[in-house]
């Protein structure tokens, strides 16, 4: 299956599909109407990408896009309903940034058609090779596990109230994996001593709650990780001086250990029930 020049698709063997939304920084056709290329970019999952480049290792199916959040947003109800109401959040194509600071030139924003169009071009794609692989791996393991990789600043208060956890894990309630599954990747987190929880102010997104249906095989979670757990992140609000910083492994050495057992053990657990 020949995939767009902004979708990647590494095909695996094992029962675990990791999706990589929101690491994507080509702005597309949208940048000229931005503010800034840099405000564009500033609510990426920084090198979350990186931070995972061993799930392939693992036998793991990754996929991933090359295109910003800021373009469309793959993680949002395409239908414009919040998943979070009563909450601020951004949308399927956000106007502003999780600051609250406008994306978009003074009468630049996109409109309906624009809109639509960008869905069928970059969300609608994701979603089908979401889709595919999940049916894929379907074909030989009887539950597969679909990991869902993110990142935010730690402190973001137009979002929630003080500091986020380290380890914010989402499965829509319990709706969308298997308790035993929750449980499992929950005790991990734990173990480090850093701050998590689960199914907090994350408690997982589009690709989490549209993909995710454990009666069927396939459970999905979505793992938010507060930037501090990994990078070096700064103590005031990002600004072209500061922010993003860049990838230290041997920063973020201890977060991919974790993450690798977390990746191991949900792989393990899917096969375990086959």
């Amino acid at each position: 299956m020949a995939h767009p020049d902004w979708l990647t698709v590494s095909q695996g063997k094992a029962p675990l599909l990791v999706s990589l939304p929101h690491t994507g920084r080509d702005l597309r056709e949208v940048e000229e109407a931005l503010v800034s290329p840099w405000l564009g970019r500033r609510d990426t999952d920084w090198w979350i990408d990186r931070l995972y480049d061993f799930a392939s290792d693992l036998g793991a199916t990754v996929v991933h896009t090359a295109v910003s959040r800021t373009v469309i947003d793959v993680n949002r109800d395409p239908s414009g309903v919040s998943l979070y109401p009563g909450q601020a959040t951004t949308t399927l194509c956000p106007l502003e940034t999780f600051d609250g600071d406008p994306l978009y030139k003074p009468g630049r924003e996109p409109d309906e058609t624009e809109i639509a169009w960008r869905r069928a071009t970059y969300f609608d794609p994701y979603h089908a090779a979401l889709s595919a692989e999940l049916a894929r791996l379907r074909e030989s393991h009887a539950h597969v596990v679909l990991y869902d990789c993110h990142s935010i600043r730690s402190v973001l208060p137009r979002l929630f109230n003080g500091t986020l956890p380290v380890f914010n894990l989402g499965t829509n309630g319990g709706a969308s994996a298997d308790p035993s599954l929750e449980s499992l990747i929950a005790a991990k987190m734990d173990a480090t001593g850093e701050t998590a929880v689960v199914n907090g102010r994350f408690r997982g997104g589009w690709i989490t709650r549209h993909h995710g249906a454990p009666e069927r095989g396939i459970h999905a979670v979505q793992m938010e990780l507060s930037d501090r757990g990994y990078l070096r992140e700064p103590d005031r609000k990002g600004e072209p001086g500061n922010w993003p910083v860049p990838f230290d492994r041997n920063f973020a050495e201890p977060m991919r250990k974790v993450l690798t057992e977390i990746l191991i053990a949900a792989r393990d657990w899917a096969a375990g029930r086959n």
